[in-house]
């Protein structure tokens, strides 16, 4: 596109081309709609640019670390378990894009088209009416305006489409979904589900559901999308589309209709109101490049940056009519966010089955769903945590000896030692005001835009279900004849989880929140917010699924809105 004869009205404008912009971008130009989607990163396509992809070990200058001077010039983005040599030009480093921490938080995050969908860990869990029905049951946050039927038909939707591998579990906590066939559980995992659920009614373990084509369908091959191979290297891309990712799935499927306009290089500045038509019109944009000011126009927005860029976009978007940000007639707007606690972890060791080994690779292990105050409140704590759950067994080599001892050594069968057990916990964090995000007053990018100021922490609530986490694994691996138990804490700031959730919520009472059960901004009901942004609470379940199963759900409103007059 040309800066200066370039059309710039659109049917619709979608901020962000990551895991729910992709989505709003797709079901936009599906439904005709001439859609500009602004990114503010580089173009990352499908294949193309995917550098490492293909790379074997020893063709990595660094045998796949990162360099010394990269991890001292980056402490934050080097603590993220995916920033290594064959992905870390997919990662934002440090340097490059401050931001304030008013107490620590290690922000990680993805610029470019695709954003974070290129390098996430691919977990895709359905929430239950447990999860919307939380904050009215346990007062805390607002009511979310919406119930599980609300979205079931929409999870649906998407699972179709993105391709999620799992199991008809039947557990009410976690509702079955629309599945390829699922990976095997270990034996030991198998055992270890043996042992609780003969134990616990209401505890199990399963295989996590993960959005990989185990078994493509249709239309998987009509997006040019293969099975997975199984190679673990999602985080480079993948060759065969194996995984989900708005890279192979939702923008080029969007980009086939002729109805999408992608423009690079686009940081947003700020949405425009107009006073008089009492409705935004458009997107104040700075090319990242030229530092030029651009306007785009279009009668629906679509703000899907991520969360905190989310929230600062609404924050920087003021007018006579909103001075402390568009559609804070509230004043929630940056507050009350959340993320979830993966602090803790329990290892352990077990000595039988030493008849059996792990053999290949899988995407993903099982996964055991929240269980803690689910019917009624039984603990200190608000809320509860679910668990990862992984068995495998490891292999010593003989390094000992030189030249041909050291050569018949190595090439000698591996010796395996004892199944080696691991839990991680994603404990719910509760949203409260105190816990916010805000615009700096006097530092600025160098685009001009004010610096996000984070303010977040953990509290007595998370300290305590790390504490009971700590009990409960523990009992349980002790009952199944596991051995030397350990449970450690990371004490990591918040961030690492990248599920940051909330200060744009949805609630019924325009007073108290900022988005209706459409995702409208109350007060701009043309302007609608899919991502993690908009969540009134946090669930245990990995996020990604409701921010897609919401971005289509809403678009498709928007769509109707549009084709009545009513945006």
């Amino acid at each position: 596109m040309g800066n200066n004869n370039e059309n710039r009205q659109f049917d619709a404008i979608v901020i962000g081309s990551g895991m729910s912009g992709g989505w709003a971008a797709k079901e936009f130009c599906e439904k005709g709609l001439k859609t500009l989607v602004l990114e503010r990163g580089r173009d990352v396509k499908h294949l193309k640019d995917y550098p490492t992809t293909n790379m074997n070990p020893w063709e990595f200058k660094h045998r796949g670390r990162i360099p010394y001077e990269v991890e001292k010039e980056n402490p934050i983005i080097s603590k993220c378990y995916a920033f290594k040599e064959d992905a870390m030009h997919f990662f934002v480093k440090d340097s490059e894009h401050p931001y304030v921490q008013e107490k620590p938080f290690d922000w990680i995050r993805g610029y470019q088209v695709g954003g974070k969908s290129i390098m996430w860990a691919r977990q895709t869990q359905r929430w239950s009416n447990f999860d919307f029905e939380g904050p009215a049951r346990d007062g805390f946050a607002v009511d979310w305006p919406i119930r599980y039927n609300d979205i079931a038909d929409w999870y649906s939707y998407v699972e179709k489409f993105a391709g999620i591998s799992g199991n008809k579990d039947g557990v009410d906590t976690l509702p079955d979904g629309e599945f390829l066939p699922a990976d095997d559980l270990t034996c030991v995992e198998t055992y270890f589900k043996e042992q609780v659920e003969k134990k616990y009614k209401d505890r199990h373990v399963i295989y996590a559901r993960c959005a990989h084509l185990t078994k493509p369908n249709e239309i998987h091959l009509q997006q040019g999308r293969g099975q997975c191979q199984k190679r673990n290297l999602c985080q480079r891309g993948c060759p065969f589309g194996g995984y989900y990712n708005s890279n192979s799935t939702t923008i080029p499927w969007a980009e086939k209709t002729g109805n999408l306009t992608l423009r690079t290089h686009s940081v947003v500045h700020s949405i425009i109101y107009d006073e008089q038509k009492g409705k935004a019109t458009g997107v104040r944009v700075i090319d990242a490049n030229t530092k030029e000011t651009l306007e785009f126009f279009a009668p629906v927005i679509f703000v899907n940056a991520a969360a905190y860029n989310t929230n600062l976009i609404l924050l920087n978007s003021t007018s006579n009519r909103f001075p402390n940000g568009l559609g804070n007639d509230s004043g929630v707007l940056g507050k009350f966010v959340a993320f979830h606690n993966y602090r803790a972890r329990v290892s352990a060791q077990y000595d039988g089955m030493l008849d059996s080994i792990t053999d290949g690779r899988r995407p993903t292990s099982a996964y055991i769903p929240r269980f803690r105050n689910v019917y009624k409140q039984e603990t200190d704590f608000l809320r509860g945590y679910a668990m990862t759950f992984s068995a495998s067994r490891g292999t010593k080599q003989n390094n000992d000896g030189f030249g041909e001892a050291l050569k018949k050594n190595l090439l000698a069968e591996p010796e395996y030692g004892p199944w080696y057990i691991g839990s991680g916990m994603m404990g719910e964090t509760i949203p409260k005001e105190t816990n916010f995000v805000s615009l700096d007053p006097v530092k600025k990018d160098e685009w001009g835009i004010p610096l996000l100021k984070i303010s977040i922490d953990y509290d007595d609530n998370d300290e305590k279900m790390i504490q009971d986490f700590f009990k409960e694994m523990t009992t349980m691996f002790t009952d199944a004849g596991f051995t030397d138990i350990k449970t450690s804490d990371s004490k990591q700031a918040p961030g690492l989880d990248i599920h940051e959730m909330g200060g744009v919520r949805m609630g019924n009472d325009p007073k108290t929140s900022m988005l209706n059960k459409w995702h409208q901004l109350h007060a701009c009901k043309n302007v609608f917010v899919t991502d993690g942004a908009s969540m009134t609470s946090t669930s245990t379940q990995n996020p990604s699924l409701t921010y897609m199963a919401f971005t289509a759900r809403a678009a498709n409103y928007a769509v109707e809105q549009l084709k009545k007059g009513t945006l």
